[in-house]
């Protein structure tokens, strides 16, 4: 009987865990930007919706384009695994950006009113203990 009452309250203890992230993560708002002087890319992140900015200075987001279930739940998931307090401290595996080899891109996070955000890191070689949710996060604009 005690068995049972632990597999019952492990599973109700990780439902309510993955609930509480899903909706953390909808009221989040999640900011990629690469730049260089030639190419700018920003894409947002926010209420299940994707906002992509190829111009520099643009006021607003853009348009919202609906985010799939199958890519938010991914999302979701790779966002749960994120130890927000240390994305800061993640040290970028390469250093093109120093001389035009890549795009300069950092990424920000708003999540419950605090701002957490990267370290300058070369586009298309995100920090690796970020680099699956934030290659997830750049491949959404693919899917559009």
């Amino acid at each position: 009987m005690k068995a049972i009452t632990m597999i019952l309250l492990t599973l109700f203890m990780t439902k309510s865990c993955n609930q509480s992230t899903k909706k953390d993560l909808e009221q989040t708002q999640i900011q990629y930007v690469a730049n260089t002087r030639g190419f700018y890319q920003k894409i947002t992140i926010q209420n299940r919706e994707l906002f992509i900015s190829k111009i520099r200075n643009e006021e607003g987001k853009g348009n919202a384009t609906p985010i799939s279930d199958a890519d938010w739940k991914e999302l979701v998931t790779l966002f749960s695994k994120l130890d927000l307090e240390k994305i800061n401290t993640y040290e970028a595996p390469s250093q093109k950006r120093f001389h035009d080899g890549a795009a300069m891109a950092d990424v920000t996070i708003l999540y419950k009113d605090v701002e957490y955000k990267t370290k300058t890191f070369d586009h298309g070689t995100p920090p690796v203990e970020m680099a699956a949710f934030i290659n997830k996060v750049v491949s959404l604009e693919n899917n559009q």
